[in-house]
């Protein structure tokens, strides 16, 4: 398990403070990777450098994104972050879980804005949701300190020794980025099939397909495969 592997990734957070005090959390924990998707305040700037305090590295290496799409594309395994447990189809893990997460893999953790989380559309994209034990009738943390228990429980499981999971080396997994363009190529055919005949329903239709191909775990010659297929298919009804 390397540190070099895990980013933590920031989705439209509103307040300069939280942004330089969630950089300075990384960097305790010896940790270097941080994205920011669509900020609200101008990055950076003077209150984000202030509270970063000696974390002024992360802020000038931290990298900016105009949507959650392009922040993912080195990423392999998304864990969303939530305050509550989502009705969806989705696996749920804990603090403790984190041990099995494959940490040889590019992990991102996704921290939604301070105002509002992360939504259902949002956290489609991510492999598993996360939850921080807290106090049931009050659940809602700081950005910032949410972000530094996650660093601390991950600093502590890079310190022990880790099983190594079991699989042929000749197995690639697929990266987040190859799965999004086989799932853009699905989504592509289906339009012009003229799939998605209620344009109300098309947005919660989108979220279940990127739900059910991120959370699959699929490897290169797997998406090739259903690339393949969902191309056939086409043809076929052509």
């Amino acid at each position: 398990m390397s540190s070099s592997n895990i980013s933590f990734i920031l989705h439209k957070p509103q307040m300069s403070e939280n942004i330089g005090a969630c950089a300075r959390a990384i960097k305790n924990f010896n940790f270097k990777k941080l994205l920011i998707v669509n900020p609200k305040p101008v990055f950076p700037n003077d209150k984000i450098l202030a509270t970063s305090v000696g974390a002024k590295d992360i802020i000038k290496n931290a990298k900016v994104f105009l949507n959650l799409e392009q922040s993912l594309s080195k990423i392999d395994i998304l864990i969303a972050t939530s305050a509550r447990f989502r009705n969806k189809n989705i696996k749920h893990i804990s603090l403790f879980d984190l041990k099995k997460i494959d940490f040889n893999k590019k992990v991102g953790f996704i921290f939604g804005s301070e105002a509002s989380g992360l939504s259902n559309n949002e956290v489609s994209y991510a492999d598993y949701t996360l939850q921080i034990p807290s106090n049931k009738l009050f659940r809602s943390l700081n950005l910032s300190h949410s972000l530094i228990i996650i660093a601390q429980t991950l600093s502590c499981l890079i310190s022990v020794k880790k099983t190594k999971f079991k699989k042929s080396n000749k197995i690639k997994s697929a990266t987040k980025n190859e799965v999004k363009n086989m799932l853009k190529f699905c989504i592509k055919n289906l339009e012009e099939q003229n799939f998605f005949k209620n344009p109300e329903k098309k947005p919660i239709m989108l979220q279940n397909l990127r739900s059910i191909f991120y959370k699959m775990e699929l490897s290169q010659k797997e998406t090739r495969i259903l690339s393949s297929v969902f191309a056939g298919l086409i043809k076929k009804v052509d």
